[in-house]
């Protein structure tokens, strides 16, 4: 009985801190709009959207007074009577292609989507030298000693156990 407590108490110490994590929205109750179509739209929109001033995060999920501003913006358009491509593309046009999250394959973008793999291939190519100039170099712990370096190693292990039993 006190064991299947004491792992019944240790699954919940593990699991309620990973039940406990929910995104902590940033939409505040004054920014919602009072029809629930539209600020389900909005909160789609919102969550395409990155914040400029955070950068990893969507304008959703950001407390930052600009992803506020840009928030505000996306629930006027939207009760302006633009449908959710216009509303972007209106966001894009002046913020540029970085204010999306996942921004498109196009000339301007292809550094944002080709770094990645270039990162990768240069990380490789960094370890692949290292170790070929490791090798090429030798490393004192494989170089072979000298016969007269052996012996005088041996004469040193030597001499330390002895001094060691005495």
């Amino acid at each position: 009985m006190i064991r299947r407590l004491s792992i019944l108490v240790s699954a919940l110490a593990v699991l309620l801190p990973v039940l406990a994590v929910t995104p902590a929205l940033a939409v505040n109750p004054d920014e919602m709009l009072s029809n629930p179509v539209l600020e389900e739209r909005a909160r789609e929109i919102s969550k395409e959207l990155r914040c400029l001033v955070c950068q990893n995060q969507s304008i959703d999920d950001s407390d930052a007074e600009l992803a506020r501003d840009l928030r505000v913006l996306v629930r006027e358009r939207l009760v302006a009577g633009d449908d959710n491509q216009e509303v972007i593309d209106y966001i894009v046009a002046r913020y540029g292609d970085y204010v999306l999250l996942n921004p498109p394959l196009k000339p301007e973008t292809y550094i944002l989507w080709a770094s990645p793999g270039v990162l990768v291939v240069l990380a490789i190519l960094a370890v692949f030298a290292f170790y070929r100039r490791k090798k090429r170099d030798g490393s004192p712990a494989s170089a072979s000693l000298s016969k007269d370096e052996q012996k005088r190693l041996d004469e040193l292990l030597g001499s330390s156990k002895d001094d060691g039993k005495s």
